[in-house]
């Protein structure tokens, strides 16, 4: 049970005593030696939490729940998108299968530090190396199983891994995609060789052994299971290399202990949701939000997690939904998007409470369009892969309901994280948001570099006090954080500033757009001018509708904007996770 009841209750317990906060937060974990202190500065002048604790994650995700009787618990369900597959493990099994193929890799000198590189798709097998690698307290490194072999290549040497965990084949769509050339071939281009391989085979396009390099997964499971090892607070837990924020692929490091405490307070505090709940994330484990919330925050907190392989129909969500009694999901705005474009009716599932959204925008017509389908509560939150949790969120686990005009918004800052702004302009309300440090537990430990951990530099302002989200806003007087974009999203129109977001909020208001991006273009008299890329919700496309977009974002913002040109476009490009690339659009 949550010891407060309203959100400011909340806030005043955090920033009065930030230790005992998160001291008592701490209690929600099992410790093989319970900390004493909650932060701590680092000789490097980062900061570790928790530090003198001991743990294991893998325990607390899955062993204690199985010693405490409730082992016949589902724990995981997986469902294939692209082969029809469905298995669901009881936290028993789960216990079983992970203790063994941590064996196997203790078996291939596998240890505590070593770094285990996964390049697998949405699969059980995934989860379980992810678990296997907690339990004996190697560092796990998930990476799209789709990358090209430079792209793979180039994350094997920056991790160097003890040992590379691959599937035979991953899938767009229903069709196999071999993994064996691209295997191959990053093998031979890096400067780093793992110790050996480690093939999941899949039957729609097992892959060639080499027998002098290559382990069957399953054969590995089978060795004489090992316990979970204590490893410290501050130590590890895994690297997800991002590019979101500051450019260049970086490996964010996630300890151990802030982790586990986070998530773990998360579940209740932020969704609403306690032991034996059902939580369905639709992303894939390979992103920041299926490794929080698709394995470890559900788990931890002792509840059943539904995670999928592809990209689910509205179809396959709503059965997935009403067959396991889903409590909360949480989808992407591009997800919702699909949903829309199809018609769906997701109403009738009386389990589902509430469904949340991240990753990028999610603009109010969206939003409404998605409470009057589901005919429950959708909000959006903001969180990062650096920050591993949300920065801002609404929270549905305290017994106050949030003012419904915050509700299209991302939220109020969660307990630790303390946001101003950064004005672009003098005596402006806008601009940069920047966070105060420390940040709190869940957060990025630090980012892997040279084969170590080091303090985030690329992440601090000029003075080293502050990080820097890279995202533009304003904050209200009620505490709302009200997004405008990313800081390289803005548009400046002779002289002045303005959000490319905020345009696409008012564009999204047509009845006939369904998703748009709107991007700064040069322009030799203004500097810059914004461009809006739509796809429409029907063809053929009207060109009066772009004169009523053209007037709508007039009328809004006023005729200085000089939104002149509306290209409509059959889809918008984007990243793997979803997110629509804009600086693609604004280079076309």
């Amino acid at each position: 049970m949550l010891p407060w009841k309203t959100y400011d209750a909340m806030c005043r317990a955090a920033a009065r005593d930030p230790e005992g906060f998160w001291l008592e937060a701490a209690r929600r974990i099992d410790w093989a030696q319970a900390p004493v202190a909650a932060c701590r500065s680092r000789p490097d002048g980062w900061h570790d939490w928790f530090a003198g604790g001991t743990l294991n994650s893998c325990y607390n995700a899955v062993d204690r729940h199985v010693a405490a009787g409730r082992g016949e618990q589902t724990a995981l369900i997986w469902h294939s998108c692209a082969t029809r597959e469905r298995h669901m493990l009881s936290y028993a099994a789960l216990q079983r299968r992970v203790a063994g193929f941590a064996g196997g890799l203790r078996a291939l000198g596998v240890g505590k530090g070593d770094r285990v590189l996964i390049a697998a798709p949405c699969m059980v097998e995934t989860a379980i190396a992810m678990l296997a690698c907690a339990r004996i307290g190697a560092v796990h490194v998930v990476v799209f199983a789709g990358y090209a072999a430079a792209e793979l290549a180039r994350r094997i040497d920056d991790v160097t891994p003890k040992i590379l965990v691959a599937a035979s084949c991953s899938f767009q769509g229903r069709t196999a995609v071999p993994a064996q050339a691209a295997l191959e071939a990053a093998l031979a281009g890096a400067a780093h060789v793992p110790d050996a391989c480690v093939i999941v085979q899949r039957a729609s396009c097992p892959m060639r052994i080499d027998p002098r390099r290559d382990h069957d997964f399953h054969a590995l499971e089978g060795y004489p299971p090992v316990p979970s090892v204590p490893v410290r607070a501050e130590d590890p837990l895994y690297i997800l290399h991002t590019s979101g924020t500051t450019g260049a692929p970086k490996g964010i490091v996630r300890d151990n202990g802030g982790h586990a405490v986070a998530l773990a307070l998360s579940m209740e505090l932020i969704y609403g949701c306690g032991a034996g709940d059902c939580f369905f994330t639709t992303s894939d484990l390979g992103w920041v939000v299926g490794h929080s919330y698709g394995l470890y925050a559900p788990l931890l907190n002792g509840g059943t997690s539904v995670i999928v392989e592809g990209c689910p129909s509205a179809s396959v969500i709503r059965e997935l939904c009403a067959a396991h009694a889903v409590r909360c999901l949480f989808t992407t705005p591009t997800q919702l998007r699909l949903m829309r474009q199809g018609g769906a009716v997701l109403s009738g599932l009386p389990s589902l409470r509430r469904v949340f959204v991240a990753g990028e925008y999610a603009d109010p017509a969206l939003l409404d369009w998605a409470r009057s389908s589901f005919r429950r509560p959708v909000v959006n939150h903001w969180w990062q892969t650096e920050t591993g949790w949300s920065i801002t969120a609404h929270f549905l686990g305290l017994a106050e309901a949030a003012s419904p005009a915050l509700m299209n918004e991302i939220g109020r800052p969660g307990p630790g994280f303390a946001p101003i702004v950064r004005p672009s302009v003098a005596g402006g309300r806008s601009g940069e948001i920047l966070l105060a440090l420390p940040l709190p537990p869940g957060c990025l430990a630090g980012v892997w570099k040279e084969g170590a951990l080091r303090p985030p530099a690329p992440y601090l302002d000029e003075s080293g006090a502050w990080y820097r989200t890279f995202d533009e806003g304003l904050i209200t007087e009620d505490r709302a954080v009200h997004m405008l974009g990313r800081s390289d999203d803005v548009i400046k129109v002779a002289g002045r500033r303005v959000s490319g977001v905020q345009i696409e909020k008012i564009i999204a208001g047509h009845g006939q757009v369904h998703v748009c991006a709107v991007v700064a273009v040069a322009d030799p008299l203004r500097g810059q001018r914004p461009v809006a890329y739509v796809v429409p919700a029907a063809w053929p496309a009207q060109v009066a509708w772009a004169d009523e977009i053209v007037a709508r974002v007039g009328q809004a913002m006023g005729r200085w904007v000089g939104l002149k040109e509306v290209l409509f476009v059959r889809q918008l490009p984007t990243t793997r996770s979803g997110k629509i690339m804009r600086r693609a659009l604004a280079a076309a």
